[in-house]
């Protein structure tokens, strides 16, 4: 789950395991008598909204970001009920949200503006320029034949 009862979701964001809410219930579909009396399919809250482990500017991008699964009261929730184990998939449900996180916490690099060299500029006229006198070529061979 996550080294000393901890989240990592990037290099300097984690969240405590305190601050994940789990409910289970039972799971839908195929899966026979256990389905029916197992509840397994877990259900996590993560209340983005009052969250110490997370700036003002995080809880900001993530609200932005994951606009629909975050609530009106700032609590992201999410239910995973792929395996017959209450465990796996708590597991798998603490995956899913990290893996979540850190894509909405993801800044892009500013792009810079750049000018092409005038090597290049000049190889790529060159280039069209062969380009223009092949077709040229072909033309004029075109008019021969006839």
């Amino acid at each position: 789950m996550g080294e000393g009862r901890v989240v990592r979701i990037t290099g300097g964001v984690a969240i405590p395991l305190g601050e994940l809410c789990f409910a289970f219930t039972r799971s839908s579909g195929p899966g026979g008598q256990h389905v029916n009396k197992a509840a397994t399919q877990a259900e996590l809250a993560f209340d983005v909204a009052r969250s110490p482990s997370l700036s003002d500017e995080q809880k900001r991008r993530i609200r932005a970001r994951l606009g629909s699964w975050v609530s009106k009261e700032g609590v992201l929730r999410m239910t995973c009920q792929s395996t017959h184990s209450q465990a796996q998939n708590r597991q798998e449900a603490v995956e899913r949200l990290a893996a979540l996180l850190a894509q909405a916490l993801h800044v892009p690099k500013k792009r810079r503006r750049t000018r092409p060299s005038r090597a290049s500029v000049e190889r790529r006229l060159a280039a069209k320029r062969r380009r223009g006198a092949v077709k040229r070529q072909r033309r004029q061979g075109a008019d021969d034949a006839s």
